[in-house]
Order: C-alpha cells, then structure tokens, then sequence
C-alpha cells in the first residue's frame, strides 16, 4: 500500500518534492513512471507516424496534432487544441470556462466518468462532480508540444474510466534553453434576449526552461487570465399545465419579459440574464528533471492554480419609468407573474478556489530489454468558497443570508508501478514480444461542507449539510504486443480491479426520520476483471486492418454515490449502491496509406451495461436530481478519419473526419418508457475539417469546420424544440486563423472563432463570433 502526504501542497510540498527527487538519485529502483507513459515499444508494424509518446502498439486507434499543427487554429485555453479531434467533443462553453467536460463516441458530457485526461502522465481528470470538468488550466499553453487521444477501453495499461476517451497532454522537456511569452485577447460579440454586449477575455502566458550540461533541466510556466462570459441562464416562467401563464391583475405594468418555446415545446417567458461569470485565473507550474545516466531519468512538477469568480445578473424588466423591476406582481399588459424576493434565479454568487498539484516521476530508458518505471501524484482542493444566496441582486449586494459550500481537503492520488520488455530480434522463439504490465493504484476523496451565513459575502455560521466520503481502486495489469509473423501482430491483455468505497457519510439539518440529521453509508467492496485483444494485420504495403476487443469497468465516482447538495431551488439525492459501469467495446478498421497521407474507416460497437444516468426531474420544486442505472446502452457507429499533406502545392494540409452513431437505450427496468430512445447528447453525425496552408516559413493560414446533428437531452426524448435555449442543437462552425512571424522570434496571430455567427446550445448558449489576437515571443 502506499500513503501521500496530507499536509497543504504549498512550499512544504514544493520542499519535499525536491527533496525526493534527491532521494530519488541516490535510489534510482525506487520509482518509475507509469499509466500514459513513454512506452516507446517498438513497432513492431509500423503504418504511418505513432506518437512518440504513446506506446505504437496500442490495441486503440488514435489521433494526434503536434503543436506545429496546431498554429493553424485559435486556441485560447489548452482544451481548445482537442476541438475537431474525430469523435470529441469538448464543452467549452465560454472562454475560461472551469467545466469543460469531454464527451466521445458513445458518452455525452454528462458522463465525465468516461473520459481520461492526461498531462505528462499525470491525471488531471476530476471525478468529484458532475460539472467539474478536467483541470485544464494546469497545462501551459507555452508548454504544449503535443496533443493525443485514445478511443476505447482495448487497452490494459489505462484504468475503467478510459471505456470512453483518453486525451493525453504532453508538455516539451527543454533542449537548450528556452523562452516564451504570449499575450491573447479574445471578444465575443453576443446577442441573445435582451442582452447585447462584448465579453472579453484576456490571456498572458510565459515560460522559460533550460537543459544544463550535466543533465539537469527545469522548466517554470505561468499563466493568468482574465475572462467575461456570456450569460449561462435565463430566469424564465413556462407556461403552466392548465395552459395560461397566468390572466393580467393588477400589478407593476413592465416592458421587457421576452416570449418564445422551450425545448420541450412550452411556452416560456423570460425576466433576465444569469450565470456572468468573470473569473480571474492564475496557474503556475514548475517542473524540475535530471538525466541520472544515459539510460535513467528522473522528474517532478508542482502546479498551483488560483481562481477568482464573481457571477452576476441581468435583469430585463422596466416599469414605466425605466427603473428596473425585481420582485412583486409584474404585469405584462397579457399576462401576470409574481416574481418572489427569495428563490429568484436573479441572484449573485461567488468562488475562491486554490488548487495544487505535484508529481515525480523515475524511469529507464533502455532501447532494449526492461524498463521500469513509477509515477505517483497528488491533487489537493486547499481552500474552496464558493458563496451563494437566494436574496434578488440588489438586496444581496448589502449582504443578508445565504450558503457557503467548502470543499477543502477534497482531491485525488495516484501511483502506478509499471515494467515493459522491448524485444530483441529473435526474443521468445520466431516472434517477438513487447511485454507490459503493471499495477495502479487511485484514491479520490470528497469533503463537501455546506454552512450557513448571515451574511453570504464574507462569514459562516451553523452546519447545513455535509457530504463525504472515497473511493480507492487497486489494479494489475499486463499485456503482451506478439509480433505472430512478419505481417500479424497479436495484442492480448487482461486488467484485474478493485474497488472500495469508505466511509460515506451525510449530514442534512433538514433530513427528518434519521437520528441525528446524519447518515453513515456502509463500506462496499467490488472487483472486475477486464480482458483485451486486438489484431493488426498489414494485408499490404499500402492496407492495414485492425480490429481489437475490449471490456472495460468504471466503477461509481465518489460525487456520484455520496454527494447530495441540496440548495433552495434544488437537490441531488445520492445513491450508494449504484453499480458500475461495464463496457463491452468492438472496433473494425481499415487504413489506406498514400505517399502524402492516409485514411481509415472503423466500425464501432459499444456496449455498456449499467450505464449511469443522472436525471432531473424539472416538474418538482425543488428540482430533483437522482442518481441510477440504466441497464443497458448500445451504441453502433461508423468512423472515418483523413489526413493529407502538401495537396496538389506545397505547405497545404488537409485533414477531417467523420462520425456516424447510433446510441440507444435497449434496456430499463427503471423507465421502460425510455428503451429505444436515443441516448444522452450523442449526436447521430459529426463532421469536422481542418485547412493549413504555409506558402513560406512566414505565413500560416488556417480553416477549420466542425458541423454536429442535433441529439437529446432527456431520456424520453421529448426536447423537440433543441434550437433554443436549453436544447442541444446542431453545431454549424467556421473558423479562420491568420499567423505571421515577423523574425525568429516574434509572431502575430488573429483569427475568428464562429465566423458565420451562427447559434449554438449545449442546453446553455454557446459562444457566438468570437475575434482572438495574440502576439508571441519565443527563444528556443
């Protein structure tokens, strides 16, 4: 077993990690970097380029775009570098949006348990909320050398959450030294309602890094950003089931309630803007390696991200002297609507977050033979406010009741213990065999303490509600790449998990019928085993067919079994005893290579059994949310994926893909309702594509597309109205770039992001036209 520090990640944690890096020195067999690692097997086959950061064995299809590839399209923050990846999707919904959630082939956003994210190995995927997306601003922009995802659960090395999708990071280790700075401003031009303004966000971002003669390189990186978003809500009224608002009585005569159709086909009304969140954002990151010898490497980061949020409303509504209206009886000359001093959705709210993370890393770097390597990290949540009322905005901007929400202590562990064999020829008889395996371990914990505040601004008084509780996974795995003959590669693998879920634990002043307001959840133990095959054929110089299976498990996150927040508007009951998640994964593929390029089409099946599903119920007050099993999602599709360079002139780069899929429920005891309707946000096409063209080594132009069908929101299917706020609607966006380098060293940037202005809904409204500029310095 292997225990972390508990202690704050500040200079403390800044100390240790120096310390065992000198410790690691003198004990080199100590550590070793493991899952998303540097497997630098061999290929044994080898079509087109493999990463070299990814093991070019994986029984998984992959895409990748190196950060040269990347100038041809506007990145703001670092998730934007996956945005026309085939078969992704990441919800960015404004520019430093803190919830950028992944979604793949076969799962949408709200499933953020099925995607992996990766920096340098790192796992920066966090499994403690529905809405907390992977932690994005840990990785520098400046420090980006390339981008890479995995599809699938086919391979054994990566955990249970990867039954959907892996994105790894990889940030550049210096050469020489090294200097950047970039300076980025973005401006959305945005109307929707009654709201018509600019939002801008600005961005500043430096590095500098050096390798020493005597193997010794650091890397320091920090970046801050400022950023203005549109609003993510509306307050609004739907029409009510006896089939009026409501008849006009006397009350305030106001203008400005705007009127249109849900996506569920109600009518609506609608008061104000919500959800304006300005947040100011700072991440440093430090890295620190050394080359022990020739064949051993040793290295570590620590990263610190600060954040600063205020969220502000908009309210709509005029009596007849233009003063705005806030609460009462407002009458709209139609229709009459009481609007109440509490519970209003035009309210304010704040958060103040401080994260760190650390990481070290040991490995060997034998070009044949056995390598060993070990990885452990940690992700601590220092402090995390996050303050909120249900008082109207102007009376809240005096102060008065409302809740704060901590979560300090809440982060997550991993360590991970791996050895690979790259063969020799003639190793193990005719063939040859590139054998890993390893074991991983993660623990993730959750402490989320509600409080309430006389005055939600700036204090806390009595316990409101509490919610705690970890989850631990421990895993063995190996697999084995056999080189069969000179043309077949067999690839077969196993992993074996188990999985704990400790002291859960729930405290609610309101709870009724339970000793002590408070509810201690029973210890669970569960355990899978996952086995994994692919077969790669290379029928021609020219063809190579793959298909791989694979089995994944992803056990329950801790947010999904013990958090159950409950706020005045609405609650989430937790569920305990909810199962896992297991994936039963086919894909068959076929890749032509060209001399200037390639393209492959796989056909997909995904399985899943026990999907997890949480589900609000809106016609309830509070609106209740509920955690539950879905017995059975099935997903078939088709992929198509090209990639061409230097088409017909010289420095024009072609590239695009294409996703077809067909996600349903077959299965629900629960709902039978609900079986064959179409799955969660899982549009049945996607489309992107991607145009670079450099006629020298001054200029590079860029257009990309991406265009995505409409998909469902509701289990049943009933938003039919998805071209609104609320709904999930098409995706139909250009965007163009323009880089220019002026010497070595400076470059100017401009681009626009949805440059046809066209509106988009992922049930909040997504950014509109959008202009980026960004100038940079660079030394290498």
């Amino acid at each position: 077993m292997f225990f972390y520090p508990s202690r704050p990640c500040r200079t403390a944690h800044a100390a240790a990690l120096l310390c065992a890096c000198s410790a690691l020195a003198v004990s080199p067999a100590t550590f070793a970097q493991g899952v998303a690692t540097e497997q630098q097997l061999e290929a044994i086959i080898v079509k087109g380029k493999a990463s070299p950061r990814l093991d070019p064995n994986l029984p998984s299809n992959t895409a990748s775009r190196s950060a040269d590839e990347l100038e041809s399209q506007n990145i703001f923050n670092p998730e934007d570098a996956f945005r026309y990846f085939p078969s992704t999707v990441v919800r960015k919904r404004h520019v430093g949006d803190r919830n950028a959630n992944v979604a793949g082939r076969s799962h949408g956003v709200l499933e953020p348990g099925r995607a992996l994210v990766y920096l340098d190995g790192y796992l920066i995927s966090q499994f403690l909320g529905r809405f907390d997306a992977p932690r994005w601003i840990m990785v520098n922009n400046e420090s980006i050398e390339r981008v890479d995802a995995l599809y699938g659960p086919f391979s054994a090395i990566y955990p249970g959450n990867s039954i959907g999708t892996t994105l790894v990071v990889t940030e550049r280790a210096p050469k020489g030294f090294e200097a950047s700075a970039s300076f980025k401003l973005n401006r959305q031009q945005f109307s929707e309602y009654g709201t018509q303004d600019n939002f801008r966000g600005t961005m500043m971002s430096a590095r500098i890094a050096n390798r020493l003669p005597n193997g010794l390189w650091f890397s320091l990186a920090a970046q801050h950003q400022n950023a203005n978003s549109h609003p993510m809500g509306y307050a609004n009224a739907l029409r009510g089931s006896a089939g009026q608002f409501g008849a006009a009585t006397a009350g305030t005569r106001v203008t400005g309630i705007y009127r249109d159709i849900d996506p569920n086909g109600a009518d609506r009304a609608l008061f104000g803007a919500n959800g304006i969140d300005h947040t100011v954002q700072t991440s440093v990151n430090a890295r620190l390696g050394y080359s022990i010898s020739a064949t051993q490497e040793l290295s570590g980061r620590i990263s610190s991200w600060r954040n600063k949020s205020e969220v502000s409303v908009v309210n709509y509504l005029r009596d007849a002297a233009g003063n705005p209206v806030w609460t009462g009886v407002v009458n709209a000359g139609i229709n009459s609507f009481n609007l109440a001093t509490t519970g209003s959705p035009l309210t304010p709210s704040k958060r103040d977050e401080d994260n760190c993370q650390m990481g070290i890393t040991w490995k060997t770097l034998h070009a044949k033979g056995w390598n060993a390597s070990v990885v452990a990290t940690q992700f601590d949540v220092l402090d995390d406010a996050a303050r909120s009322t249900a008082l109207i905005d102007p009376v809240a901007q005096n102060g008065g009741v409302g809740l704060v929400t901590r979560r300090n202590g809440t982060g997550w562990k991993t360590f991970e213990v791996q050895a690979a064999y790259k063969p020799f020829a003639g190793d193990f008889g005719d063939g040859r065999h590139a054998i890993t395996v390893g074991y991983h371990q993660n623990q993730y914990t959750l402490n989320n303490v509600v409080r309430d505040a006389s005055d939600w601004r700036n204090n806390e008084t009595t316990l409101n509600q509490s919610y705690s509780g970890s989850t631990h996974v421990r895993a063995l795995y190996a697999q084995n790449a056999w080189s069969a003959t000179e043309d077949l590669l067999l690839t077969v693998g196993v992993r074996a998990e188990a999985f704990e879920q400790r002291n859960g634990f729930q405290f609610d002043k309101l709870l009724t019928g339970v000793p002590n307001q408070s509810v201690n959840y029973a210890n669970r133990s569960l355990s899978a085993t996952s086995p994994k095959f692919s077969a790669v054929w290379a029928a021609s110089d020219d063809w190579q067919l793959k298909t791989s299976f694979g089995k994944g498990t992803r056990f329950p996150n801790v947010d999904e079994m013990f958090n159950g927040t409950r706020t005045g508007t609405s609650q989430l009951i937790n569920n305990p005893n909810l199962r896992p998640e297991v994936s039963s994964a086919f894909e068959l593929s076929g890749e032509r290579f060209f001399a200037s390029g390639s393209v492959r089409m796989s056909l997909f099946r995904d399985d899943v059994q026990d999907a997890i599903l949480r589900q609000s119920d809106t016609t309830v007050t509070p609106t209740t949310t509920r955690n539950t099993n879905v017995d059975r999602v099935l997903t078939n599709g088709l992929e198509v994926v090209a990639k061409f360079s230097n088409v017909g002139v010289a420095g024009l780069d072609i590239s695009g893909n294409a996703t077809y899929a067909d996600a349903r429920i077959k299965e629900n005891k629960l709902a039978p309702a609900t079986e064959g309707k179409f799955w969660l946000r899982i549009p049945r096409q996607r489309y992107a594509a991607q145009l670079s063209y450099r006629p020298d080594d001054l200029w590079t132009l860029g257009a990309n597309y991406r265009w995505q069908g409409r998909n469902y929101n509701t289990p049943l299917n009933t938003d039919a109205n998805p071209e609104t706020f609320g709904g999930i609607s098409h995706v139909n966006q250009l965007d163009i770039s323009v880089r220019r380098k002026f010497g070595p060293s400076w470059s100017l940037a401009v681009g626009i992001d949805n440059l046809l202005a066209t509106p988009a809904w992922q049930a909040h409204t997504m950014p509109q036209r959008s202009l980026q500029a960004e100038v940079r310095y660079a030394i290498r």
